[in-house]
């Protein structure tokens, strides 16, 4: 895939062990990990995740589905955040696990309650992860910065 001018992305840390995220930085050069909730199980990766600022794309619908998580209200994102971790918030094959991104915002949001600021720095978070361009992660930061600015 690199050789080819594709970007490296690993579903790891979700229903499997922290060690699965281990590999997929490791063996694979992952650059961005799909789930990777239970990396909170291991301090020394935590602390390589947050040291890296490596994206974990966390689909809180489906950690409930999947029992990753038995309660919304109990999910770990918060934990993640307060950790430094570099979390945004995704859908997971809606059609299978329910709830598109929107979604997944809203009941997430909802369960945690969560301010204007943390949903909005998520959001954030999600377009310095994807693999846009500068120019269009600029915009779309822009852009995000001026609905949330009138709600603060």
């Amino acid at each position: 895939a690199r050789s080819e001018g594709l970007r490296v992305v690993a579903h790891a840390g979700e229903e499997g062990p922290p060690e699965y995220v281990w590999q997929a930085l490791d063996v694979l050069g992952a650059e961005r990990i799909d789930h990777g909730v239970r990396a909170l199980e291991d301090n020394a990766l935590v602390e390589r995740l947050a040291a890296d600022q490596i994206p974990l794309t966390v689909c809180p619908l489906s950690n409930v589905k999947l029992r990753v998580v038995d309660d919304l209200k109990r999910h770990p994102l918060p934990q993640m955040l307060e950790r430094g971790l570099f979390v945004t918030i995704n859908s997971d094959d809606p059609s299978y696990f329910g709830g598109y991104v929107g979604d997944n915002y809203r009941a997430t949001a909802s369960a945690l309650q969560w301010t204007d600021s943390t949903v909005a720095q998520l959001a954030a978070n999600s377009i310095e992860a994807s693999f846009l361009g500068d120019n269009a992660k600029r915009q779309l930061t822009d852009e995000i910065s001026q609905v949330i600015s009138p709600v603060r």
